[in-house]
Parts: C-alpha cells; sequence; structure tokens
C-alpha cells in the first residue's frame, strides 16, 4: 500500500492548511451578511466542547468544532461562544483563556483576544460574563437547534428552555440565513473540498488494491481510515465497509472477504474542514460476475445520467425521479420490474431497489447542515418532501439546484431479503415487480456508486482531480494491474 503512495501520489498535495481558516475579511464578510439576512436581534453561535470518550481527561480526538461557528469565527479551540449583537452592530467571542496547567499538558493556546482578532472581533470577555449579557438583553435571542448535551445544558442555563423544547424554539430567521449561505460555496470552499476529494481517491484507490479473498473487512476499512487520518484531518463519517451491500450503513465487521461477494466501501474525509464522501462497489475476486455485471452497469447508466441533467434551475427531486424512471427501464429489460414506467415509480415500486434518495447536500458537513432541519436545507418552498410514500420519504435533496451547490450523487441497487419477504407477502407493487425472480437475488447484496458534485453555470461537473476507478473493465483492470 505505502509503495503505492509513494510511487503515485505526491503527498505534499495534500498538506492542511496551516491554521485551517480562511482571511479574515471573509469571517468579516460572512458576519455582515449574516446580519443583513437575520435583520434584528442578538445571534449566539455555540462552539463546541471536547467530549469525553469514557473519563473526562480522555476525550475523543481531535475535537470537532461546530460548522456553523467555524463558517462565521473561523476558530478550532474548544470552550467558545461567539455573540452577533445586530442591534448594536457589536460582536463578542466568550471564552476563558487556558491556565498554565492546561499549557503543560497540551502547550500553549493563544488568548481568546487574538484568537478573535484573527477573525475581525475586536471584544472579548470571559465565560462567566455571557450569562449576565445574554439575561439582560431585550431583543430576541437567534440560536441554532443544538445536538450536543452540554450546549443544551447551557442554552437552559441561559434561556430557561429545557432541551425537549430547544429545536422547536431554536430561531427560523437563523436557520434559513445559515442555510442560504453555506449552501452556496464560494470558489475556496470548493478548492477545499476538490483536495478532501483527491484524499478521497487515495483511500478508495487503497481499498481497491488490498481487496482480495481472505483479508477481513475490518482490515481494510482501517487502512482506509488510517490514510483519511493520515493525509486529512480524519473521516468525515464512519467507513462503510461491507460484503453486505444490501445494509445502507454496513460496519465493517471481522468477517474474511470472499470469492465471489461483492464489498461496499462507502468513505471519505475532511480536509480544512470540508468534506468528501465517495463509495465504490468491488467484486472481491477481481472480475464480476455476469449476473453481477448487470446490475453493476444499471447503477453505472444512473450514475453518470445525473451529468446530464443536473443544472441551475432544476429540482433535484425531478433529476432523483428521472434516475428512478432510467432505472425501472432498466430491470425490466432483465426481468426483475415489469408494466409502465412513470405508474411503477409513482406507485414507489423502484424503492424496492432504491430505498434512499439520490443524494445529499455537502461541505463543511458530510451531510450538510442536516442538523439546522433537513426540510430547510433540501427543501424550498416550492418543492415539499413526500413523506408518506417508502423511499421518497428518505429523499434528502430536492430543491432547485443554484450554482455553487455541492451535493453527492449516489444511486444504488439494493437485494434486501427483509423488504421483498415483506412486500411480498403484502402483494404491495405485485403489478411492477417480478417476485418469482427476486427471490433468486437474496443473496446477492448491493451496489452502490457515489461521487460529489458541483453545480456549474451550466451544468455540473464531478471534483476531485482523479476519478476513483469505477467503469467495470476500468476497475478490474485497475485491480488486476496493482494488486502485488
Amino acid at each position: 500500500m505505502f509503495i503505492y503512495l509513494k510511487k503515485d501520489v505526491s503527498l505534499q498535495q495534500f498538506c492542511i492548511n496551516k491554521t485551517n481558516m480562511f482571511k479574515k475579511e471573509t469571517y468579516i464578510k460572512r458576519r455582515e451578511e449574516l446580519k443583513k439576512l437575520v435583520g434584528n436581534g442578538v445571534i449566539v453561535l455555540f462552539g463546541n466542547n471536547e467530549s469525553p470518550a469514557n473519563y473526562p481527561a480522555n476525550s475523543y480526538a481531535p475535537m470537532r468544532q461546530d460548522s456553523s461557528f467555524l463558517y462565521y469565527f473561523g476558530q478550532h479551540r474548544d470552550g467558545l461562544v461567539g455573540v452577533i449583537d445586530i442591534d448594536n452592530d457589536t460582536e463578542i467571542l466568550f471564552g476563558d483563556d487556558i491556565d498554565v496547567e492546561d499549557i503543560v499538558w497540551m502547550g500553549y493556546t493563544p488568548s481568546v483576544a487574538d484568537l478573535a482578532a484573527e477573525v475581525g472581533v475586536t471584544k472579548t470577555a470571559p465565560m462567566k460574563e455571557l450569562t449576565s449579557y445574554i439575561k439582560h438583553q431585550t431583543s430576541k435571542i437567534h440560536f441554532l437547534p443544538p445536538y450536543r448535551f452540554d450546549t443544551k445544558i447551557q442554552i437552559m442555563d441561559l434561556l430557561g428552555i429545557h432541551p425537549s423544547k430547544q429545536k422547536e424554539a431554536a430561531s427560523l430567521e437563523l436557520i434559513k440565513a445559515v442555510v442560504k449561505m453555506r449552501a452556496t460555496k464560494s470558489a475556496e470552499e470548493i478548492a477545499y473540498i476538490e483536495g478532501a476529494c483527491d484524499v478521497g481517491y487515495v483511500m478508495h484507490t487503497t481499498a481497491q488494491l488490498l481487496i482480495k479473498p481472505g483479508i477481513t473487512e475490518r482490515f481494510v476499512a482501517g487502512q482506509v481510515d488510517g490514510i483519511a487520518r493520515s493525509l486529512a484531518q480524519g473521516n468525515s463519517f464512519a467507513t462503510i465497509f461491507s460484503q453486505h451491500g444490501e445494509i445502507m450503513h454496513g460496519n465493517p465487521s471481522d468477517a474474511k472477504l470472499e470469492t465471489g461477494r461483492l464489498v461496499i466501501c462507502d468513505a471519505g474525509c475532511e480536509l480544512n474542514d470540508y468534506c468528501s464522501d465517495h463509495t465504490r462497489t468491488m467484486p472481491v475476486s477481481g472480475k464480476f460476475t455476469q449476473r453481477q455485471l448487470e446490475i453493476y452497469k444499471i447503477v453505472e447508466a444512473c450514475h453518470d445520467y445525473v451529468l446530464n441533467v443536473a443544472k441551475p434551475g432544476v429540482k433535484y427531486m425531478d433529476v432523483h425521479f428521472a434516475v428512478c424512471r432510467l432505472m425501472t427501464e432498466r430491470l425490466k429489460e432483465i426481468g426483475l420490474m415489469k408494466g409502465d414506467t412513470d405508474e411503477a415509480v409513482a406507485a414507489g415500486a423502484h424503492a424496492m431497489f432504491l430505498p434512499h434518495g439520490l443524494g445529499h447536500m455537502m461541505g463543511m458537513d458530510v451531510h450538510d447542515m442536516e442538523g439546522l432541519g433537513q426540510i430547510y436545507v433540501g427543501f424550498d418552498e416550492e418543492t415539499r418532501p413526500n413523506l408518506e410514500q417508502f423511499g421518497t420519504n428518505c429523499l434528502r435533496m430536492g430543491r432547485k439546484l443554484e450554482e455553487g451547490f455541492v451535493l453527492t450523487d449516489e444511486p444504488g441497487i439494493y437485494f434486501i431479503p427483509a423488504l421483498i419477504d415483506d412486500w411480498k407477502a403484502k402483494g404491495h407493487c405485485k403489478e411492477f415487480l417480478n417476485y418469482e425472480m427476486l427471490e433468486t437475488y437474496k443473496d446477492f447484496g448491493g451496489i452502490r456508486i457515489e461521487d460529489d458534485i458541483l453545480i456549474t453555470k451550466d451544468g455540473c461537473r464531478f471534483l476531485g482531480t482523479k476519478r476513483i476507478p469505477y467503469h467495470p473493465e476500468e476497475l478490474e483492470a485497475f485491480m488486476a494491474n496493482n494488486r502485488n
């Protein structure tokens, strides 16, 4: 593996930005724009704290800062809260300077005042003053939906809102403003995402080189994770690596890879606080069987079709259903589906094979801003989610596309035995599904192909300077030519 890295990849290209920050002026402009969009009141953005793994001194490392705090205040240190007082045009960074004992264990950390100056904030205060500052406010306090319990407790102490009520009490004005700003990526952000995709290339091609019968899922996944931690800040989500591709989020196990099986690798990294997210499906033996190839080529066609239809002004929900119709047509050709294509898709019959959406927004979070509420991130006033129909209810992204959006393109076909049994017993969509033939695919697993796309002025393109092999002939040749 490491010989391959040395001869094929220049590690220098993956150097992490020294401070993981943009220029000071970027943060100043972002906060000014946020003030205009929210309009009035006091915005409180909570940074994250260290999170103990099993006792206070043993934290999960490295700490992951809250993405919205990073977007507007840029600092990675724990224990910070950024306040933007719109009515008084004041910005304050609250936090405590570390003491000598902390320096002994963790090394020197700049003062809160120095951190604030780096992002154009002139006022700072110790954390104990945040309570009195907030309690003396008469204007509306804007905060985002919290997802960590320590932040929920902090909000309860500051505002008296019980954690169970905080999601609904979060500021809709602030949520919509943050989504509007973070959804459209700047050229600098796109460059960071492109870099993360290049690390993703190394992660996935390394997996493709390691895959062979007898090696364990856990070993390959561990090597993939090691690259994310070596060339970037780490994983953007827990790596999915499994021969049970029919399980959407299959964790790597101690199972040995078996000849004749397919294995899915869904993995990405964070580089300079921006994510990548790719999926590849490989034959363990290095060559697809004819049955595997038939299904694989359908997924490949659906994946590539997105490049033809995704562009500004087009709803991603419409792209999703265009892919579903193509998938249905191709599945009809091999006998797994039948009947009228439009009627089958309208009935949700395709969800037997594709029970999730085509993709999701991506940026500082791998599911970008999902914690703010998917209805605000993936949908708009014109495009609303359908929460009633199986499969369609998992569509995370449906809204009109805009230039600068980054999202995933990840169609898949899965044969889920429990779902086949359930629908067959109910006779669900029997006019569109060949249940007799489906029975013979219960041992198949699943296939997913995923890349990250940027919506451009006239269309879209894949991100990353190198494409992880996925066309069947290319993939088989890559695995054969580069194995030891």
